[in-house]
């Protein structure tokens, strides 16, 4: 998209950039930022910076097609929510096995139209979700397996990774865009959180008025609003953020900067007190568990806060803060790794402990790569870019393992 805007600014074709924004309003707005002050006296930049700079205090809902286009994707979702009601399964069984089939394929449906991806682009994203659907359900094997319960967590990156294929449009080794919807997950995180917070006031709110005046109509809330209301939450978050920017834009990286320096206090803190109450990742495993547990949510944090934190109105504070956690995480991950190494030399391998190992040693790969690249920006600020990169780069490694997890391992392990 960068150099399309470089052009069609340079050579005055405004119809072309309107169609790029339409297209991807929240990309456009991003990238836009990012060229201006290489762009800023051609005339048309800076009519873009003046719209884009404007703030409005209304929210676009955009076109009536798109707003029918997320009523009937939500319903769908909540309608998947409510098989197990309408065909009598048990929701123990049906929701560990399908619950993300309730929210990534309206997410993924709603970018191919956006985008107005081709016919054999959308037969290829529904193909794997059909296939995943099938496999996930007719996985052989006990409920209470480590098999299935391994493919059951690692099928959902999957299904997000097909999102993100739908959201990356034409452009799937694009890294720029790979960033950039890292950046929207972060978005779309923020905006959903807050329409569920609002829904569960309402819901609140509903209840205790209709229990004033003797009325229970808890169970039919829950069965029929409150799950439909439940899965159209992202579909409407991913909404809002692809037509309103600006509403979460200012969001993201204050939640960045706020709490990067936090967590890497808390962090310094947690291994002090570990060391203090002598607990043993080694010999007990549910401590190991939450241990990887911390790990992710902590990698979770530098992948999204990275992109902000670098910048340069952050300044040298935010960089070397944002390192800290990166040497404190790498160190968690150590011995997290250690630990499993020693439980695997002791007890032989399992599928969890195979697993394990294998997200741990990617992980601190990452780790460490990104720890490289933010020395060499502390020295270069012009080299933060092979920070974020990096990330880019290594996501579909994740990927990769997620699928030989969820559809390797069971195999391998005799669906044990």
């Amino acid at each position: 998209m960068k150099q399309d805007m470089i052009a069609n600014i340079r050579t005055a074709n405004p119809g072309q950039l309107e169609s790029m924004y339409r297209t991807n309003k929240s990309r456009f707005r991003e990238e836009f930022t990012n060229l201006y002050p290489e762009l800023k006296g051609e005339p048309l930049a800076d009519f873009w910076n003046e719209r884009l700079s404007y703030e409005s205090a209304e929210i676009s809902w955009g076109s009536g097609k798109e707003l029918l286009f997320v009523i009937v994707a939500s319903l769908i979702a909540g309608t998947i929510a409510k098989i197990p009601h309408f065909a009598n399964l048990d929701p123990e069984y049906f929701y560990p096995r399908n619950i993300a089939f309730i929210i990534f394929p309206a997410l993924a449906a709603f970018f191919l139209w956006m985008q107005k991806a081709s016919v054999k682009k959308i037969i290829l994203v529904f193909a794997v979700f059909l296939i995943s659907a099938i496999y996930i359900n007719f996985l052989p094997g006990d409920d209470n397996s480590d098999t299935f319960i391994l493919a059951c967590i690692h099928l959902p990156l999957l299904l997000w990774a097909l999102f993100g294929f739908s959201f990356l449009g034409n452009s799937p080794l694009d890294l720029e865009k790979r960033l950039g919807f890292l950046r929207f997950n972060g978005d779309l995180v923020v905006m959903t959180t807050i329409i569920l917070i609002a829904g569960g006031l309402l819901t609140g709110i509903t209840l205790g008025l209709f229990h004033l005046i003797d009325l229970d109509i808890e169970s039919f809330y829950f069965n029929y609003i409150a799950i439909w209301g439940a899965a159209a939450a992202p579909i409407l978050g991913a909404f809002l953020v692809q037509t309103n920017p600006h509403l979460v834009n200012k969001v993201s990286p204050v939640i960045a900067k706020v709490f990067t320096p936090l967590v890497l206090i808390m962090l310094l803190l947690y291994l002090g007190a570990v060391i203090y109450t002598g607990k043993d990742p080694y010999n007990d495993r549910e401590f190991l568990l939450i241990f990887n547990m911390l790990l992710l949510g902590v990698m979770a944090i530098i992948l999204f806060s990275i992109a902000e934190t670098l910048k340069k109105q952050n300044g040298r504070i935010g960089s070397l803060t944002l390192l800290g956690l990166s040497i404190v995480t790498i160190i968690v991950n150590g011995i997290a790794l250690t630990a499993i190494i020693f439980r695997i030399s002791e007890w032989g391998f399992t599928p969890n402990r195979l697993a394990v190992l294998g997200g741990n040693l990617l992980i601190l790969t990452n780790l460490l790569i990104v720890t490289y690249h933010q020395l060499s920006a502390l020295k270069d600020h012009r080299k933060a870019v092979r920070v974020e990169s990096s990330i880019a780069r290594f996501l579909p490694v994740y990927i990769v393992w997620a699928a030989i997890v969820a559809f390797i391992f069971p195999v391998i392990f005799g669906f044990e």
